[in-house]
């Protein structure tokens, strides 16, 4: 075994590190709920004597890791998350969440444990010249705990240069690493429309103003949005995924009033820009055409994830080091999903990559009910995290 590959350095403490990741999947916490999960961050960085800040973002952790000289005066950030879903697991491994409603179908439990087995490498070798900085992120899910760490002075307390973060990926074979320059994943927008019409009796329907007719309209000229507005060679969705009117057991009542609840996923701020103004024109002026009312609410959620240019080829030469160019892919798709470390890459340069778990044990994809997260890659994960801040900090 070769202790200055941080691979093979990791796959010594293989069983010390399964038997975390499935502590942490037994005990799931949704986001900003993250405090036994962070009191496990704290008790690990803690017992490899690694300075580590609490209640960063809420319940967010961050370790600090100085290289055996700091001369350089360079840094760098390294992040993983933290939080579960709110779903009922139904695996019946021993492990399972003991939680109902609450499970790691994500694999954040195995990216909080591949930084903490970059920690480990990290913390034995010191072999960099400048700061490392392990940030363990809340509320990825959903609660842009990314921005709440920033907007908690993350980057002012913690100023690292570059910035760089890992997910796992069931369609990926075991092992491989993939990445791109520019968009990875898509911004995600949450749009709600109400509609106002007049309700009365489904069977003298000329004397209301039918909020599901108009609905009905609406959804339809949404999907024109994307095919006939933007450009074939750009990328968007507009996705109507909810909508509530009336009383399944009134069936003879025209409802007063309709919601319809979806997403917008795009790449471009001005692709994003123009969506949400056709979709305000097209919401008014059709409820207008049927004697009704609508207002949108559009709300931004993650702006899109992306890596910058040089970042991205740097994380891809680290990564063809260390696992070989066959298992590198630099030029994965990007995803119409969405990711809050996408905060981080508008505050500092950095690039996010995904990680080949093959689908673990139950071969599912992520958000699945019966996902697990593939202990077997820990190893090359925590691995390529501590590559790259070896890479990134040489040392004289």
């Amino acid at each position: 075994m070769n202790p200055m590959n941080p691979i093979e350095s990791l796959r010594t403490d293989l069983a010390v590190l399964t038997e975390l990741r499935r502590d942490l999947h037994a005990h799931p916490e949704l986001g900003f709920e993250e405090h036994r999960t962070a009191e496990v961050v704290v008790r690990e960085l803690a017992a490899l004597g690694v300075e580590h800040h609490a209640g960063v973002g809420k319940t967010g952790v961050v370790g600090v890791i100085r290289g055996k000289s700091t001369g350089s005066g360079r840094s760098i950030g390294l992040r993983a998350d933290m939080d579960a879903l709110p779903m009922h697991e139904e695996n019946d491994f021993a492990y399972v969440s003991r939680f109902k409603g609450r499970m790691h179908a994500c694999g954040h439990d195995g990216h909080t444990t591949m930084l903490l087995a970059a920690a480990r490498h990290l913390s034995r070798t010191r072999r960099f010249d400048g700061t490392v900085y392990l940030i363990f992120q809340p509320g990825e899910e959903g609660f842009a705990g990314g921005r709440a760490m920033i907007d908690d002075g993350l980057f002012t307390r913690f100023p690292a240069d570059q910035i760089y973060a890992l997910h796992n990926w069931p369609g990926l074979a075991t092992g491989k690493i993939a990445m791109r320059p520019g968009p990875m994943m898509a911004a995600a927008d949450r749009i709600e429309i109400h509609i106002e019409g007049r309700g009365g009796h489904g069977a003298h329907p000329h004397q209301t103003v039918d909020p599901v007719l108009v609905a009905g309209h609406i959804i339809t000229a949404a999907q024109s949005i994307v095919a006939r507005n933007v450009s074939p060679i750009d990328t968007a969705v507009v996705s109507l995924c909810a909508m509530h009117a009336g009383n399944l057991a009134a069936m003879s009542v025209v409802p007063r009033e309709a919601r319809l609840v979806g997403t917008v996923r795009t790449f471009k701020a001005t692709t994003q820009d123009y969506i949400e103004q056709r979709l305000n024109e097209l919401v008014h002026s059709i409820a207008a055409a049927f004697g009704a009312t609508a207002t949108l609410k559009y709300e931004r959620i993650y702006p899109a994830t992306v890596n910058s240019e040089r970042e991205a080829e740097f994380a891809a030469g680290v990564a063809e080091a260390l696992v070989g160019a066959d298992n590198v892919v630099r030029d994965l798709d990007p995803s119409m999903g969405s990711e809050d470390f996408s905060f981080m890459l508008e505050q500092r340069p950095g690039a996010y990559a995904r990680l080949g778990q093959g689908g673990g044990e139950g071969g599912c994809f992520l958000h699945n009910t019966r996902y697990d997260f593939n202990d077997e890659v820990i190893p090359i994960g925590g691995g390529y995290l501590a590559a790259l801040a070896e890479a990134a900090l040489p040392a004289p």
